[in-house]
């Protein structure tokens, strides 16, 4: 279970912020990016890696955690087209910054899920499987990972026939067949395969 060793190491410097990102690998929809800073004190028996939970429990984490004072939240969003853009490492990273930004602190760490981010405008430590070792992480992860399924199920009915609210743009035998069926729509990313072949003009 996620705790904070890692931001007791750097209190020190001022204010930490963790950092995680949800929806990276779909090939549909936005990329999300959560960053949150908890009290120093903070302890919660359910919170781990968001990923590990059901969407029930995150969903119940999301209304607890986002109504509780103490904590100081935001997230960011990465359009699919942007991401065709840049390509999605890129923009992962952008809407890392952005992120942070959105709080409006000064920062002294940002704990970021996975590895260290060039060129990033903050001071930051890259931890490898980060969601489940530093709380913040945990909290960032659960915030990104909500706020993208809630837009999913809503594209689901904005663009039916997909399955969105299921499998939230992720690849699945039912969505690449629907792809096959349907073709992309506004919101699948371009530049990934096989949106990438489905979207080329016949000769």
């Amino acid at each position: 279970m996620p705790d904070l060793q890692f931001e007791k190491r750097f209190a020190d410097l001022g204010i930490v912020i963790g950092v995680d990102e949800a929806g990276r690998g779909p090939l549909a929809g936005p990329v999300s990016v959560g960053a949150a800073i908890i009290p120093p004190d903070f302890k919660h028996p359910l919170i781990d890696d968001s990923k590990k939970l059901t969407e029930k429990k995150r969903e119940a984490l999301y209304e607890e955690l986002s109504e509780n004072p103490d904590i100081k939240w935001s997230v960011c969003l990465v359009e699919a087209k942007e991401v065709d853009e840049v390509n999605v490492l890129k923009a992962t990273h952008l809407g890392m910054a952005r992120a942070v930004k959105e709080l409006g602190v000064k920062v002294g760490m940002c704990l970021i899920d996975g590895l260290p981010v060039p060129n990033f405008p903050y001071p930051h430590e890259g931890i490898v499987k980060g969601d489940s070792k530093s709380l913040s992480i945990a909290t960032a992860s659960i915030f990104a990972k909500v706020t993208r399924d809630r837009i999913m199920r809503k594209a689901a009915v904005r663009f039916p026939g997909y399955g969105f609210e299921k499998h939230k743009g992720y690849g699945t035998k039912v969505h690449l067949k629907a792809l096959r069926t349907l073709g992309p729509c506004e919101i699948h990313r371009r530049s990934f395969q096989p949106v990438a072949q489905l979207s080329k003009p016949l000769e």
